[in-house]
């Protein structure tokens, strides 16, 4: 039976996962490898391979970074004194801004992982269906909306947009306009009458 090798968790995994950052935002996670990793940073293979185990595992880590930041995006509460559908709609477009830094170069990957991480879709359909919740609270929200339902249609919204306007390259002004229109009809579709 084959001994499992201890990998080192330093400094210089960070600078690891740094650099992969950097070269799948410039030229596409897909276009990663060890060798332009290792190249970038001036060390051999073996710096490399004592860290991880290969470019998947350092990209997977990127990608935690990456919704970490979105998620964190999102954590700021709503005001109850303002303008409830305003403050969602700046929430969601938000997310998209921050895509057009984070994931730019990424989107592939991230859009296939965000489709695998059971963990990532469920956390943001909790904080979805706590926006809603709030919504019906304050009587802004349809009280016969099917939160369950509405937070995956959210979640497939911003997602597909994100991926769609990145993917397409649209200039970040032209994607933010865009997604406020489309996402504020949705939202009006939530509104008590």
């Amino acid at each position: 039976m084959a001994e499992e090798v201890q990998l080192i968790h330093d400094g210089m995994s960070g600078k690891i996962v740094e650099a992969a950052a950097g070269l799948a935002l410039g030229e596409g996670a897909g276009q990663v490898t060890v060798r332009k990793i290792i190249r970038a940073l001036g060390v051999t293979n073996r710096v490399f391979y004592n860290r991880f185990h290969n470019v998947e595992e350092v990209l997977s880590l990127v990608y935690q970074d990456m919704a970490a930041q979105m998620r964190q995006s999102v954590l700021d509460r709503v005001d109850p004194a303002g303008d409830f559908f305003g403050q969602i709609t700046d929430i969601a477009a938000g997310t998209l801004e921050l895509s057009y830094r984070l994931k730019l170069g990424m989107n592939q990957y991230v859009f296939i992982q965000d489709s695998v991480s059971a963990e990532n879709f469920c956390w943001w359909r909790e904080r979805i269906c706590e926006f809603i919740d709030l919504g019906k609270e304050k009587g802004l929200v349809r009280p016969d909306l099917d939160r369950d339902s509405m937070s995956y249609a959210i979640w497939c919204f911003i997602r597909g947009y994100n991926t769609d306007a990145l993917a397409r390259a649209l200039p970040e002004d032209e994607a933010v306009r865009g997604f406020r229109y489309f996402f504020g009809v949705l939202l009006d579709g939530m509104r008590a009458r």
